[in-house]
């Protein structure tokens, strides 16, 4: 579950309808009645936060979104998407890391969700972070 005051338009998630999570995009958000609406590749429709679940950030999910990763000599990485910066000072660990925009600069000590990153990258570059045109 994923609390509603988390979520905003553009960000990614998991939805479970009938058993089933499928990966989806919220594209409204109904503050009144506390829905979320999400669309996958079969439909568009409305979520309770109950029903929304959260998509661990890792490598694959960084290189969606278009960044660049360098291995660093001391053993971590970091991943560049413009001026936009994300190291973690060991390779794949990202429950300790540092993300950092002109003079914002965070620390992060929890592992950390696709949809929070993507909170965090608009917040700091106030520009949406979304994945590039997927070929099928």
């Amino acid at each position: 579950m994923i609390q509603f005051h988390e979520l905003r338009v553009g960000d990614i998630v998991l939805v479970e309808f009938n058993g089933q999570r499928t990966e989806g995009e919220v594209t409204g958000v109904s503050i009144g009645d506390k829905e979320v609406n999400v669309e996958t590749e079969a439909q568009a429709f409305w979520y309770s936060p109950n029903d929304l679940y959260p998509i661990p950030l890792d490598d694959n999910q960084l290189t969606e979104f278009g960044f660049e990763k360098q291995i660093q000599p001391n053993g971590g990485v970091k991943y560049m998407k413009g001026p936009f910066r994300i190291l973690l000072s060991e390779k794949g660990n990202f429950s300790q890391f540092e993300m950092w925009y002109r003079e914002d600069h965070r620390q992060i000590h929890d592992p950390l969700m696709v949809h929070q990153l993507q909170n965090h990258y608009h917040q700091m570059t106030k520009v949406d972070l979304t994945r590039g045109v997927k070929a099928h």
